[in-house]
């Protein structure tokens, strides 16, 4: 059986469509020198469509100084991190977080901040480009601890589960720390798309890392922390993307509308006050349940 990092580095080396490498050059092209890597994935991945979709990249950087012209940008992205951009070429949207090699790193370790990235990069992704060989060995190796590091959170929490059912379980739990407009059956979803990938990756995480000691209790108690954290920061990143990203009301309600089957439509203040309107438009969703 293919070891881990194997299996990791096959999947990140897996062709992608010509529109994505192009959109993914464009996004490295912004940035410059401190560009050394951008990761595709998401829905688009999953589900292989592009046209009328928002598409999803990672920008991996050497360092956020060197990333930006604006030393405002490189200071948010360090206390915040990641910034997110919207970025369209050639009729395709896309959206683009960006991460130091440091920071990504971090974030696929046991020791991340959030849950959010390890939760990420467990499931499929494609290395749409890199400066080269050093670049990419860098990111193989972060994202070959994602699916060890959400395992071992999760793994205490699933008992005899069945590999499909604990790698629902563990997208379930994450969902939770962040403000999300996916339904219920969102976690099924991912897992069903591909069950013989998320298998194989589970007997390979678990052949070179067995389950921890840490207690359900413990686990239980772990994660709802991080579970409030989590949301917490969300509001965060959500205030610090409507200055980053533009068009950014008009992408919070596609989101919420694709994801969660609602119909919002918003007014001309709306869209000229993102921040604002995200702000007015939290405890309304909430309440009904639209982002949990």
């Amino acid at each position: 059986m293919a070891g881990l990092r194997e299996l990791v580095a096959d999947e990140l080396n897996a062709p992608v469509d010509a529109r994505v490498r192009a959109v993914a050059a464009a996004i490295a092209g912004k940035h410059g020198v401190a560009s050394r890597a951008v990761l595709f994935y998401g829905s688009c991945l999953r589900e292989k469509k592009l046209d009328g979709l928002m598409l999803d990249f990672y920008l991996i950087v050497s360092d956020y100084r060197s990333a930006y012209g604006k030393r405002w940008l490189s200071a948010v992205n360090r206390l915040i991190p990641p910034n997110v951009f919207h970025f369209e070429l050639d009729g395709l949207r896309a959206k683009y977080a960006v991460l130091s090699e440091a920071d990504f790193a971090h974030e696929c370790s046991s020791e991340a901040w959030t849950v959010s990235t390890a939760a990420r990069f467990a499931q499929p992704s494609r290395l749409a480009w890199s400066s080269g060989p050093e670049a990419a060995r860098k990111v193989i190796d972060a994202v070959a601890q994602a699916a060890p590091t959400l395992i071992g959170w999760t793994s205490p929490l699933a008992g005899d589960s069945s590999p499909e059912e604990l790698w629902k379980r563990a997208f379930q739990l994450t969902f939770r720390a962040e403000l999300r407009a996916e339904r219920l059956n969102r976690s099924s979803a991912i897992v069903e798309a591909d069950p013989s990938r998320y298998r194989r990756f589970a007997a390979a995480v678990l052949k070179a890392r067995p389950p921890g000691s840490r207690s359900a209790a413990a686990a239980r108690r772990w994660w709802r922390g991080k579970q409030r954290k989590g949301k917490l920061y969300s509001v965060a990143r959500l205030g610090k993307a409507s200055l980053t990203f533009s068009g950014g009301a008009e992408y919070i309600a596609w989101k919420i509308n694709r994801h969660a089957g609602t119909d919002i439509a918003l007014t001309p203040w709306q869209r000229r006050h993102p921040l604002l309107t995200a702000i007015t438009l939290l405890p309304k969703l909430l309440k009904s349940g639209a982002v949990r």
